[in-house]
């Protein structure tokens, strides 16, 4: 006589697969969009770097007019350092007139003058800021005039600011969306294991030996999801890199690395209370409710 073959259902266990792949989903989505902000961080933080105004200088003025110009220059608030060295860069008229040597050719002298090229702290890239640099600029001696561009400089920081906080609302929306499917999922799951969890209950098992396989084993598959998602984001954003020419520029390893920690993290954080949660529940339900 052939014997029936019962499946045994393990406490703690549940779909494995098809929770795995709801965590790793969602947390992709999420740590995408972390990946996007941290490279949209970076070209905001890049183009403000770049950012410069133009001190023309008298022709009149000798070297050691010109070294104190530049001096004065290094020691202003709102000039940019970039690892412990000043953003301040002399470009003689010289040097200016190779750009335009047939019109010069053609006028038979370099009407262009000195310039310092002085790049703008991040601090002062402001509208009033700038104007109050300019002013404060024209007053030094041998300074004949200060040139920037306001409005392309407020449309950049404009425009990127209005970018960032888009996206970052897009992010608490995702964050939020994430928890709901990563608790559906979850709660879904351990609905077939809703009768075993009121078995133990009733021979008397205390709540935490309960919980405690479901909630470990859910933490885990967290953190496993967790890494899928990083490894997933990982791979794609080097793929990027090498389709779109300039972007790894914006590659921020210690961030990233950051992100992908935390996407980890919140997975199994959000695995460990999305279970407890779902198992308080069922603890609490009598048998009519049950089914």
């Amino acid at each position: 006589m052939e014997k029936k073959k019962f499946n045994k259902k393990k406490l703690g266990s549940y779909p494995f697969f098809n929770v795995l792949l709801s965590i790793t989903v969602a947390l992709f989505v999420l740590g995408m969009l972390g990946a996007i902000l941290l490279h949209i961080s970076k070209l905001k933080t890049n183009i403000q770097k770049n950012i410069e105004v133009q001190v023309l200088l008298n022709n009149a003025l000798s070297e050691g007019q010109i070294n104190k110009i530049e001096k004065t220059l290094i020691n202003k608030p709102f000039t940019a350092f970039e690892n412990g060295s000043p953003l301040v860069a002399f470009v003689s008229k010289t040097t200016a007139a190779k750009s335009f040597q047939s019109d010069i050719e053609f006028l038979g002298y370099n009407p262009l003058p000195d310039i310092f090229l002085v790049n703008i702290n991040a601090a002062y890239q402001q509208k009033d800021s700038l104007e109050v640099i300019k002013s404060e600029l024209e007053s030094v001696n041998g300074v004949t005039e200060v040139y920037y561009e306001p409005d392309f400089i407020q449309s950049i920081n404009k425009n990127l600011t209005n970018i960032t906080l888009a996206l970052s609302g897009l992010g608490l929306f995702l964050i939020l969306a994430v928890i709901i499917l990563i608790n559906n999922t979850i709660k879904l799951a351990l609905f077939s294991q809703r009768f075993l969890i009121r078995s133990m209950q009733l021979v008397g098992a205390k709540a935490w030996f309960i919980k405690k396989p479901f909630v470990l084993r859910a933490a885990m598959h967290g953190v496993i999801a967790g890494i899928v998602a990083s490894c997933a984001i990982l791979l794609i954003q080097f793929y990027t890199y090498t389709q779109i020419e300039g972007l790894e520029s914006l590659h921020a390893p210690y961030f990233t690395w950051i992100l992908l920690g935390s996407t980890i993290i919140i997975g199994g954080i959000i695995g460990f209370f999305a279970t407890l949660r779902a198992i308080n529940k069922y603890l609490k339900l009598s048998l009519d409710e049950l089914y």
